[in-house]
């Protein structure tokens, strides 16, 4: 699938579900994209304590960026998220997909974004470990783990 083919299905779910941002896409589209544009970045919005302890995508180093939504311990709101995104990009047309451990704190840093005059923010659906399976393990059912695509575990 065209990068452009998958912005515009993000954009079309957007609409569809009135997300207060430019749209959703699933890891795989995600990852699709990231390769197809180089221009687009991947901003982990997960603790640090979580990419430490859990895992990390594995993509270049140019498109991957993390910013914390909230803080280890305690997960206080990130008072400078906005101000640590701007220094990623100031360009407030750059494709932004943002990624958390199960696509909540990714939609919330989509909207604060776009709030904030970024245009093109996306949420990561399912997130980075997805939900939990039968015996309350994630990685397994949905997610980027589970879509098998690269990442390195703690």
């Amino acid at each position: 699938m065209s990068s452009n083919t998958t912005l515009t299905s993000a954009r079309q779910r957007a609409q569809e579900q009135s997300l207060p941002y430019a749209g959703a896409v699933t890891p795989i589209e995600a990852f699709e994209l990231l390769q197809s544009n180089p221009d687009c970045i991947l901003v982990d919005v997960r603790t640090n304590a979580e990419r430490d302890w859990v895992g990390k995508v594995v993509i270049h180093d140019t498109q991957h960026f993390a910013v914390q939504w909230s803080l280890y311990p305690g997960g206080a709101q990130n008072p400078d998220f906005l101000q640590q995104l701007a220094t990623i990009t100031a360009d407030k047309n750059t494709v932004i997909l943002f990624l958390c451990r199960s696509g909540v704190r990714s939609r919330h840093a989509a909207k604060l974004a776009s709030e904030s005059g970024y245009t093109q923010c996306f949420d990561i659906l399912q997130g980075f470990e997805g939900d939990r399976d039968a015996h309350g393990h994630r990685k397994t059912v949905v997610g980027w783990c589970a879509n098998d695509l690269p990442w390195l575990g703690a």
